[in-house]
């Protein structure tokens, strides 16, 4: 397997791989642009999420700045919206269903690093996926950590460390985050 095919299998691989520095760096290229970009200059943005990212389905809008680690990892459904200075570290699939709202300064982190310090000071690293369902809401300044899978008509209150799967249909909060209530309002 190259260290692109280990990477998104979430399995140890190389980042300092010549292919995956140079993915990177055209992210990275995009990035600028799109960050950089008029805010009236609506197709150019569209243009360039389409080329960044895996999928996007209709009506994504993005506040930059926006971050990443290659793009293609990235999934969205219809409908979904990121908020001001959002980062995903797609090393993996990060995927969100379809009407999804992402508030100011949230964070996915599915990159993570073995545990053991031999292995990791050889600077292996790995992935988990992470799924976001559909009518999902998470509040700003929220983390969400590799693994997790978030279920439908969820929401997450601003600030909370996301650490483990959310059931659908709940109100989630604190650090770390626990299920608060159901969401009845439904």
């Amino acid at each position: 397997m190259t260290e692109k095919e280990k990477m998104i299998a979430g399995q140890l691989y190389q980042a300092g791989d010549p292919v995956l520095e140079a993915e990177r760096t055209q992210a990275r290229k995009l990035l600028k642009k799109f960050n950089d970009s008029d805010p009236e200059e609506k197709e150019f943005r569209k243009s360039i999420l389409g080329e960044l990212l895996g999928k996007t389905g209709d009506n994504l809008w993005i506040e930059p700045p926006f971050y990443c680690d290659y793009g293609y990892n990235i999934s969205c459904g219809d409908n979904v919206f990121f908020n001001f200075n959002c980062v995903i570290l797609d090393v993996v699939p990060v995927s969100f269903g379809d009407r999804v709202l992402i508030g100011p300064n949230v964070q996915f982190y599915p990159a993570t690093h073995p545990l053991d310090a031999k292995t990791r000071g050889e600077l292996w690293e790995f992935g988990k996926e992470i799924k976001v369902g559909s009518d999902v809401w998470i509040g700003g300044g929220s983390i969400i950590c590799p693994g997790v899978s978030i279920g439908d008509r969820a929401i997450i209150a601003a600030g909370t460390v996301v650490t483990k799967d959310v059931p659908s249909d709940v109100i989630f909060g604190g650090n770390p985050g626990k299920v608060i209530r159901e969401n009845k309002s439904l």
